[in-house]
C-alpha cells in the first residue's frame, strides 16, 4: 500500500516514528519527505500490520497535524526491510 500524508508532517519526526513503528510490526517498505511538504510511505507485509500503520498515518507523532491521508493499493516491490529514504 502506498500512503501520502499532507498537513504539518515534516520537521515533526514523522518519518522517524513511522519507520520505528513499521519495523516493530515487521513491515517492509519506505517513508520519505516529498518536496511539496507531504510525506509518502509504502508498506508491505501482514495485512493487519499494514492496516495499523495506515491508521497511525492519520494521527502521526504528537507534533504532527495531519490534514489528509490518501491510500493506493499497488503491487509489492519486494523490499527486504523498512527504511527512511530522501
Amino acid at each position: 500500500m502506498r500512503v501520502v500524508v499532507s498537513g504539518r508532517v515534516q520537521g515533526v519526526f514523522y518519518r522517524a516514528e513511522c519507520a520505528q513503528r513499521a519495523q516493530a510490526l515487521g513491515l517492509r517498505g519506505f517513508v520519505r519527505n516529498l518536496a511539496d511538504g507531504r510525506v509518502e510511505a509504502a508498506f508491505e507485509g501482514d495485512a493487519g500490520a499494514v492496516a495499523r500503520m495506515i491508521a497511525w498515518c492519520g494521527e502521526g507523532p504528537p507534533l504532527a497535524v495531519v490534514d489528509e491521508v490518501t491510500v493506493e493499493e499497488e503491487p509489492p516491490c519486494g523490499d527486504r526491510d523498512f527504511r527512511i529514504t530522501h
